[in-house]
């Protein structure tokens, strides 16, 4: 349950709370170090999300118990990075997912719950709410508590069948896991993403066309920087901007367009005039815009596409090695080289997201570090 600063603030720093803007890039930075931990400690690591990760530890327990080298990189962890993590170990991605949670939820595991053993699985499951298993969640654990169903122990005590008839071959899939056997396995390459969105809340609610102008193109911009790290071209762009459906005075209006590149593209030119072109077509003066964004889609591997002979598309000189440059300048120093329709960094200060009680970012700006004299 959330709600906005604004509201609560004066309250929330009468009572001693300390709160932070979001601080994306290091965030980033802190998880790719944890990563880089996991991948030196075990052979083979999937990452989950930013936060979370499955490790395959085959093997481990002929040298030590799995809980004590579940402290291992709990300690290590703690030392290069200074965070804390909880560990769990499972024979199923679903029950290392339940011990996981175990770890966070009793402070008496010390970070590290491992369910080798059948006895310990039962006797947490039995603890656990059914809402609290990884696929099932609060919508579906409301339908199974209406069937009697409360916790983890019960799910797994189901017939894999009854609930493949009852709900899908994905709870299926669930509760088998809980009873002991994979079906999920350890995927350690990415899938290639199929959409890249960009998109921000303003900071201030802009009503002239310029501040969304300069907004599509940052995010037009930031957009296209991604899909290069990704090695994909796209052949859709789509631009949508809103207001803010709770301001009661104000007529909610919310809209999108799409833009059909002649051929897949990834320089970042060719995204950003195909982001205008869909934002002019759907904006309307007069409004106090809270949001805009562009997505990326229809990927592609490689920028090659048969052209007709009416198309007028001229391809752009040397784009791979300018795209390249640019993202490996903006990479020592962000936004160290932006496009002219983003406009000058001042005039972006009305429509960027507000972040006053932003954080240092020690690890990624040279600025922050800490100076000893």
């Amino acid at each position: 349950m959330g709600d906005s600063w604004f509201k609560v603030g004066r309250e929330a720093e009468r009572k001693g709370v300390v709160a932070f803007s979001s601080n994306y890039s290091l965030y980033a930075d802190m998880s790719d170090r944890v990563m880089t931990i996991l991948q030196l400690l075990t052979p083979r690591v999937e990452i989950y999300s930013i936060d979370e990760a499955f490790c395959d530890l085959q093997g481990v327990s002929n040298l030590l118990s799995l809980e004590e080298f579940g402290h291992h990189i709990r300690t290590q962890i703690k030392r290069r990075t200074h965070l804390t993590v909880g560990v769990g170990i499972g024979p199923t991605k679903t029950l290392a997912k339940l011990a996981q949670y175990a770890s966070k939820r009793w402070p008496a595991t010390r970070g590290v719950v491992d369910l080798s053993d059948r006895q310990r699985q039962r006797k947490l499951m039995a603890l656990v709410p059914v809402e609290e298993v990884w696929g099932i969640g609060r919508k579906l654990g409301k339908k199974l508590q209406f069937m009697g169903i409360t916790n983890a122990l019960q799910l797994a005590e189901l017939s894999p069948s009854f609930i493949r008839k009852q709900f899908s071959v994905v709870v299926e899939r669930t509760v088998r896991e809980l009873n002991g056997t994979p079906c999920l396995g350890l995927e350690e390459f990415t899938a290639p993403k199929e959409q890249i969105i960009c998109s921000r809340s303003f900071g201030e609610k802009p009503s002239d066309e310029v501040s969304l102008h300069q907004a599509i193109c940052a995010h037009a911009e930031r957009a296209a920087e991604k899909l290069r790290a990704e090695h994909q071209f796209c052949k859709r762009v789509a631009v949508f901007i809103s207001t803010s459906p709770f301001s009661e005075k104000e007529v909610f209006y919310k809209n999108q367009a799409v833009t059909e590149l002649a051929v897949p593209a990834q320089d970042s030119r060719d995204i950003i005039n195909a982001a205008i072109k869909a934002f002019e077509t759907i904006f309307v003066p007069g409004h106090r815009y809270q949001r805009a964004g562009v997505m990326l889609t229809d990927f592609r591997s490689a920028a090659a596409s048969q052209l007709t002979l009416f198309d007028n598309f001229q391809p752009h000189r040397n784009s791979e090695e300018l795209m390249a440059l640019i993202d490996s300048i903006n990479h020592s120093g962000k936004g160290s080289v932006w496009f002219a329709g983003q406009g000058i960094k001042s005039d972006a200060t009305g429509w960027k997201m507000r972040r006053e009680r932003l954080s240092p970012a020690f690890t990624t700006r040279l600025d922050d570090i800490i100076k000893v004299r």
